[in-house]
């Protein structure tokens, strides 16, 4: 019997600047918790998880989460950056360039700057691999539900993620996968992949303003390409 994957497949580090988190800390939480793999998705870079993947590269997936004009999407198995700011047409033909695989960052929350409206994600919905149907940072366990109402209505396969900043996120919304090895053989494992969730506190939220604030007041510097 193959061994299931646990897979959390939204998280963020140092690199973002509403996060603290070294990459150090995250392999060994994920050690602790039994994360196979995670995605590394720091807001408009993927310098640190490719910088991650080289320090472990059999945990990290090298992803980005990307804003767009009408909302963030997630790329996973990426090979460079995707400049913030472009279409959603635009930024999703550019990850198909990489070979990526392309899923929609939380498309329902309302308290999220880079939520969704229905009919810009129905426009795309024909060119994406997955939407996010379940993310732990999420203020009301409502708008995840109809994320996940909208991917079985819409035949569209679902990933979720802790969107983990500190250091008890990590790990608490995962995907149960078969193995994978290259993007898509991840593809096929979504098809069959069940989701393992618990939602954060809402007190997260707290602490990403404070890792804000740090960087503005200068007490915490953000990090710098190579």
């Amino acid at each position: 019997m193959t061994t299931l994957w646990n897979v959390d497949l939204h998280s963020h580090t140092y690199w973002s600047k509403d996060s603290l988190t070294r990459f150090e800390q995250i392999i060994r939480l994920c050690q602790q918790r039994g994360v196979d793999k995670i995605a590394i998705t720091d807001h408009n870079t993927a310098d640190s998880a490719l910088a991650f993947q080289r320090l472990a590269p059999q945990l990290v997936i090298v992803g980005e989460e990307i804003f767009t004009t009408e909302g963030e999407i997630l790329g996973y198995f990426m090979q460079a950056t995707i400049p913030p700011g472009l279409t959603p047409e635009a930024t999703i033909a550019r990850l198909r360039e990489q070979g990526a695989i392309v899923s929609v960052a939380h498309p329902f929350d309302r308290h999220r700057k880079g939520a969704w409206e229905e009919a810009a994600l129905r426009r795309i919905l024909p060119l994406v691999d997955a939407i996010e149907v379940f993310n732990a940072r999420s203020l009301l366990i409502a708008d995840n539900h109809r994320a996940r109402a909208f991917a079985q209505a819409n035949g569209v396969c679902g990933t979720v993620g802790s969107d983990g900043h500190f250091p008890e996120e990590y790990g608490r919304a995962t995907l149960q996968m078969m193995p994978f090895q290259n993007a898509e053989e991840f593809r096929r494992a979504l098809q069959t992949a069940t989701p393992k969730t618990a939602m954060s506190s809402p007190v997260v939220h707290v602490y990403s303003k404070a890792a804000k604030w740090s960087r503005k007041l200068g007490i915490t510097q953000q990090p710098t390409v190579g």
